[in-house]
C-alpha cells in the first residue's frame, strides 16, 4: 500500500534496520529474504534521498537522517498495532503475551517471583523476558521496546508514566564473625572499612548510597566492584567487609547465610520503587492488567513489612 508515494511496508523494513543494526537479522525478523530487505533498502534509500545506512563491517550505522526518522516510524507502527491489530478485549487465561521488563536483582528476588506465582494461576500462558538495567531506558521506553521499568523512582525520567510500588530502606551487612558490626556502626567506621558495593550496566552506574556519597564529595574505600546486589552477601562472608544493600534483601539473604544485619550510619531517607510504562501502552489492556497486579503485590508486601 503507498502513502503519498511511500510504500509503507517499507517502514516496517526501516524499523527492523534501525532496531537491529544488521542486514540479515533485520530480515529474519520481519520474515522477509536478504535480497528482499536489501532491496527495500534501496528503495528507502530513493525515496528519502539519503543513504540511510553505512555498512561498517556487518554492522550498519544509520545517518543522522535515519536517526530522525526512527522515533515517528516506531511511534506510528506501534500507535498501529495497539488501536487498532491490538484492540481485542484482553483475557488473561488466554492470552500468551509476552512481557519485557527490566529491573533489578533486587526486584526479581523480593518482588517479581510473588508476580510469577500469581501470573502462573491467572494466565499460565503467558511469558517474561527480563533484563538488566538499561544505559538507556527512555530510548527503550520510547520504542516501544520494553513494556516495564522498575527501579527507583527518583532515577526515572518525566517522559512516560509511573507509578509508586512500595519504599524501602537500605542497610549495612557483613559476615556474622565481623566484630566491627558488633557495636553501634558510626559514619567514620563505616567509610574506613572494606566496602563490597555494585554498580549497574555497561556504565557502571552507582547505587544509591553511592550516588549520595558522590554527590556529596565523600569516598569510601571499594576493594570490590560487583554487577548486582545479590553477588554482595556471598563477597563478605569470612570477612571484615561491609556492604550495603536494601533491607528486604538482607532479611532474605540472612534465611541462608551467616549475615549481621545493621542500620546504615547514613542521613539518606527511606527511596521508592516505582513501575514506569511507555506512554503509548498507557490503554493497552494487557499492561493495564499487568500494572494491577504489581499494585495488588506490591501493597501486600508493604502491609506484610509494616506489620514485621
Amino acid at each position: 500500500m503507498r502513502f503519498k508515494g511511500l510504500d509503507l511496508n517499507l517502514l516496517i523494513a526501516l524499523d527492523a534496520l534501525m532496531k537491529e543494526r544488521n542486514l540479515t537479522r533485520a530480515a529474519c525478523s520481519i520474515n522477509l529474504s536478504q535480497p528482499a530487505m536489501s532491496a527495500a533498502v534501496a528503495r528507502l534509500r530513493a525515496y528519502f534521498r539519503d543513504e540511510l545506512f553505512i555498512m561498517r563491517g556487518r554492522k550498519l550505522i544509520p545517518t543522522s537522517r535515519a536517526e530522525e526518522l526512527a522515533a515517528p516510524v516506531r511511534e506510528a507502527l506501534l500507535h498501529v498495532q495497539l488501536a487498532i491489530i491490538s484492540r481485542e478485549k484482553f483475557k488473561p487465561a488466554q492470552s500468551d503475551r509476552c512481557f519485557r521488563i527490566i529491573l533489578s536483582d533486587f526486584m526479581t528476588v523480593v518482588f517479581f517471583r510473588n508476580i510469577l506465582e500469581r501470573v502462573a494461576l491467572e494466565a499460565p500462558d503467558v511469558s517474561f523476558e527480563l533484563h538488566d538495567l538499561a544505559d538507556d531506558p527512555d530510548e527503550l521506553l520510547r520504542r516501544g521496546e520494553t513494556d516495564f521499568l522498575i527501579f527507583p523512582e527518583l532515577f526515572m525520567s518525566n517522559a512516560h508514566p509511573r507509578a509508586s510500588l512500595f519504599d524501602e530502606t537500605l542497610v549495612c551487612v557483613g559476615c556474622c564473625t565481623n566484630k566491627q558490626l558488633s557495636r553501634q556502626l558510626t559514619f567514620e567506621r563505616y567509610m574506613s572499612m572494606g566496602h563490597v558495593v555494585a554498580k549497574f550496566g555497561r556504565t557502571r552506574k552507582p547505587s544509591i548510597e553511592e550516588w549520595f556519597l558522590l554527590e556529596h564529595g565523600i569516598k569510601r574505600r571499594i576493594d570490590v566492584v560487583v554487577q548486582s546486589f545479590s553477588m554482595i552477601p556471598s563477597m563478605l562472608l569470612g570477612t571484615d567487609r561491609i556492604g550495603t544493600i536494601p533491607l528486604r534483601l538482607a532479611k532474605y539473604f540472612a534465611k541462608s547465610m551467616p549475615l549481621q544485619v545493621v542500620e546504615l550510619p547514613l542521613p539518606l531517607p527511606a527511596f521508592t520503587e516505582a513501575v514506569q510504562w511507555p506512554a503509548l501502552h498507557n490503554a493497552d489492556p494487557a499492561s493495564i492488567w499487568m500494572r494491577e497486579i504489581f499494585f495488588q503485590e506490591a501493597s501486600r508486601m508493604a502491609s506484610s513489612h509494616e506489620g514485621a
